[in-house]
């Protein structure tokens, strides 16, 4: 199943649907409130005719860094020996097809393509014997757009990480996939720089799911970007980025000039 969120072209209210085909199907409720129905509304509209936005609205974007070793290798960082959290604003979300604008602060903008798990259902403390994947209401393409030059600055990353624009979402929500070995690829202007694979990370997705869960409450809607692959590199004016999971589709946004 394909969920998207669109603004109703009657109502001009955001509304959660269903993708089928060239259609949409209204879906009753609220992710972030916990109430979404799976089950579609008659009629539909046309997919041409539904203005697409974000397909989440999280009250926080959980990012794991350094999860491939290949990319830990490459900025000349060691291995974490448990998953290395950090946070993105919500505020940086846009969807696919919005632009990310290059901050004047900033000299060197780079992409970092993942799979992204959306949280389908609050979950705290998991215990070993729950499978954690049942909280996952599907998965998502993330571009964890960094500052590097500020990152590298700064120690930490959360003014490097969280310009607004710095994390493009989407298109869709893809329930019933296996996130155990999807491949991951970003392109600029068509040329492949990030190409790998799920079973490649160092800390697989129920293993982070559950040691989050240990650290803070997850909330329906919140996001958990998996690791950036091997391949990172500068984004600049006029660029198109594109980032492809497997299964899920293509996120696809234009690059704006110096956003003073």
């Amino acid at each position: 199943m394909k969920i998207c969120r669109f603004t109703d072209p009657e109502t001009q209210r955001p509304s959660y649907g269903m993708v089928v085909g060239e259609e949409v199907f209204t879906l009753p409720g609220d992710l972030s409130a916990g109430d979404l129905s799976l089950e579609r509304v008659e009629p539909s509209i046309r997919l041409a005719d539904a203005q697409m936005l974000p397909p989440v609205t999280p009250s926080k974007v959980v990012c794991v860094g350094r999860n491939y070793r290949e990319h830990a290798a490459e900025l000349g960082n060691p291995m974490p020996t448990e998953p290395l959290l950090f946070l993105k604003a919500p505020s940086a979300i846009v969807g696919d097809g919005e632009a990310i604008e290059l901050p004047e602060i900033s000299e060197r903008v780079e992409h970092e393509g993942e799979l992204c798990l959306v949280i389908g259902r609050r979950c705290r403390r998991l215990p070993a014997d729950v499978d954690p994947l049942s909280y996952v209401l599907g998965y998502t393409c993330l571009n964890d757009v960094t500052a590097r030059d500020l990152q590298r600055k700064d120690v930490q990353f959360t003014r490097g990480k969280s310009f607004d624009t710095f994390c493009p979402v989407g298109p869709f929500v893809v329930t019933g996939l296996d996130p155990s070995d999807l491949s991951v690829e970003t392109r600029v202007n068509g040329e492949v720089r990030q190409s790998g694979r799920t079973s490649a990370l160092a800390f697989p997705v129920p293993y982070l799911l559950r040691y989050i869960s240990h650290a803070m409450t997850l909330e329906p809607g919140d996001l958990i970007a998996t690791g950036t692959p091997a391949g990172v590199g500068p984004l600049r004016d006029g660029d198109t980025v594109e980032v492809e999971v497997e299964g899920v589709g293509v996120l696809r946004n234009p690059v704006r000039g110096v956003a003073a």
